[in-house]
């Protein structure tokens, strides 16, 4: 009862207040006749598309389930999701963790406080305390870099569609600024914020600072939801389908129940990504989201077809699927919840590299999952899926430069930021010019990069001037835009290689001695983990162990070739292994010139 009335209160909700789409604007043309579209969401002019097939292999014939299967193995003791005991044997490491202590206390019952004002070396010094610091603070977006920055972390945030503000840019800038030489920033695949170089105690004070600039670093570690993806142009975009950035929102207010917390879904078997798309770009890579809400019609109303299961493991990347299913707007987080809850309740939590939702897809099999979803809706039912809005012979679009907005006289202008990679003098810079020639808002990319919105016309040439857009080029070089880069070994004691600086090296290199066609997507990531998402890229750059020209282990990576983003997407596949650092020009040079029609310069 209580879960239905949950999903009944969130139904509606955008933008932190109740929504009924009680109006509606009809869309006339020559593929969209008499099509209704809530006014809340209506857009002008929206492009036809065929109905068409995600050609992501769906699962076929589902298992048979035994009845004993679908029992929940976790249960709700003092307000805290916990896994029964009757399943306990055989869980990985992390989940006995969990069991151990909650991790959300430290957030919801102020435990923060107290840890603290521990000394460091005393907590390192006992198990559960290296437990504390090494895992069960990623609850609150706190990531111990024990490797490389030993007693440091690195905060992450919950920042829906990647829109931030100069105030929040201002205050990260101040937080890092206090650490010298271990603070800077990151832009993340996700559309978010990082930060480095934090001292735990100083995380009760820089807790109370981020409510009071509109910033929350809950549940973004772990098994928890990761940031809700949209349309980095949501709201401006002269060609959306759909302006994403409430639907993230109110997914942001669910996922953390608008900043106090929300442990009903705190013990996920493992992470979990969720996209909203709302243009024909597919600028969110809703292929490779466990949730993906596509834009599309039912009986002329408006809403989403749904694509789950899509991930990157070391151990498997899978895109997503078709799960035969459609809601409303109004349905957002009833059906998101309904999902999470699946999972919760059914995912396994054995061995950690096989944990992801599609392991549980695989084996109950789409129809008997979606039916367990459908049970946990309100009302019991789910339709089957819609009209797909997106149009699939779309051309992606760029967005650097000046681009006009939906609104006359307005204009976004993108710029390329050399591997996603600030630091505070930079980030102050940044807040100012947002004020200063915008609104203060801020979007952030996937592929790590910036667009300042709301700039008008007659105030662009002076923007054009000012001397940060030196460095973040509106105006970047063909390789350099398409650049992306994670942590790499500098800060992440995960990754085998180093990745920022070298991919910027490589990526010069490039230029200086090939001639391209086209764009070309270059993603380095520092191991298997692959949070570069290097199976999307055109030429995908994996760390690895590799051995010189004398047999001597040295630092290198797996090259991979032909991710596709967009409607034709597509997992790249390894075809270079094992290539040393030293030796990537020459290879790539090759692979440019044999795929990608580049030649060499002369």
């Amino acid at each position: 009862m209580q879960g239905t009335m949950q999903s009944q209160m969130w139904r509606g909700q955008v933008s932190g207040a109740s929504l009924h789409f009680t109006g509606a604007t009809r869309v006339q043309g020559n593929s969209h006749q008499d099509l209704v579209y809530p006014t809340q969401f209506h857009k002008h002019g929206v492009r036809a598309s065929a109905e068409r097939e995600v050609k992501a292999k769906a699962v076929a014939a589902p298992p048979t389930i035994a009845a004993d299967r679908l029992v929940p193995r976790v249960e709700e003791r003092d307000g805290y999701y916990v896994l029964k005991e009757e399943f306990r044997q055989g869980i990985n490491p992390s989940e006995k963790i969990k069991i151990a202590k909650e991790p959300m206390k430290f957030f919801m019952e102020n435990e923060i406080e107290e840890l603290a004002k521990t000394p460091f070396a005393e907590l390192d010094s006992s198990k559960a305390g290296k437990d504390d610091i090494d895992v069960r603070l990623k609850w609150l977006g706190l990531f111990h870099r024990r490797k490389h920055q030993y007693g440091r972390f690195m905060m992450r945030f919950k920042l829906p569609n990647g829109i931030t503000n100069s105030s929040q840019t201002r205050f990260l800038a101040e937080t890092i600024s206090k650490y010298g030489e271990y603070g800077c920033a990151d832009l993340t695949t996700r559309q978010n914020w990082q930060i480095r170089g934090i001292v735990l105690e100083d995380v009760p004070a820089l807790l109370k600072g981020l409510e009071s600039v509109g910033l929350s670093s809950l549940q973004s570690g772990m098994d928890n939801v990761r940031n809700p993806v949209g349309n980095p142009l949501a709201g401006i975009d002269p060609d959306e389908i759909v302006d994403t950035a409430p639907f993230c929102k109110v997914l942001s207010d669910y996922i953390i129940n608008r900043g106090q917390g929300n442990p009903q879904i705190t013990n996920l078997p493992r992470k979990w990504n969720v996209c909203v798309v709302g243009t024909h770009d597919l600028f969110e890579h809703p292929h490779i989201n466990d949730l993906a809400y596509m834009p599309a019609t039912k009986n002329g109303v408006f809403g989403f077809n749904i694509l789950v299961g899509g991930f990157f493991s070391p151990k498997r990347c899978a895109e997503a699927i078709p799960m035969d299913a459609w809601v409303p707007a109004d349905d957002v987080v009833p059906l998101c919840k309904a999902i999470l809850e699946t999972y919760r309740d059914l995912g396994t939590r054995g061995n950690r590299q096989k944990t992801r939702m599609m392991w549980l897809i695989d084996e109950m099999g789409i129809e008997e999952f979606r039916a367990e979803v459908e049970r946990r809706m309100p009302g019991g039912s789910i339709l089957r899926a819609g009209k797909d809005l997106v149009d699939p012979s779309w051309t992606r679009r760029s967005f650097y430069g000046v681009n006009p907005q939906k609104q006359p006289g307005l204009n976004y202008v993108g710029l390329h930021i050399p591997v996603g990679r600030l630091h505070a003098p930079e980030m102050f810079e940044l807040a100012r010019i947002a004020d200063e020639y915008g609104n203060g808002e801020i979007r952030i990319s996937v592929e790590q990069n910036l667009i300042l919105p709301n700039v008008p016309t007659e105030k662009i040439e002076k923007l054009l001037k000012e001397p940060l857009l030196e460095k973040y080029s509106p105006n970047p070089t063909p390789l350099l835009a398409n650049l992306v880069a994670c942590t790499g070994s500098q800060f992440c004691g995960q990754a085998i290689a180093e990745t920022k600086a070298r991919s910027l090296q490589l990526t010069q290199e490039l230029e200086a001695t090939m001639e391209t066609t086209r764009p070309i997507r270059l993603h380095f990531t520092g191991c298997p983990n692959t949070c570069a998402q290097i199976q999307v890229a055109d030429i995908g750059f994996m760390g690895t162990m590799a051995r010189d020209e004398n047999r001597k282990p040295v630092e290198g990576f797996d090259i991979y070739l032909g991710g596709r983003i967009g409607s034709d997407s597509h997992l790249g596949e390894l075809v270079v292994p094992g290539v040393p650092a030293t030796k990537l020009l020459p290879v790539v040079q090759d692979l440019m010139i044999q795929h990608f029609g580049a030649k060499r310069k002369t």
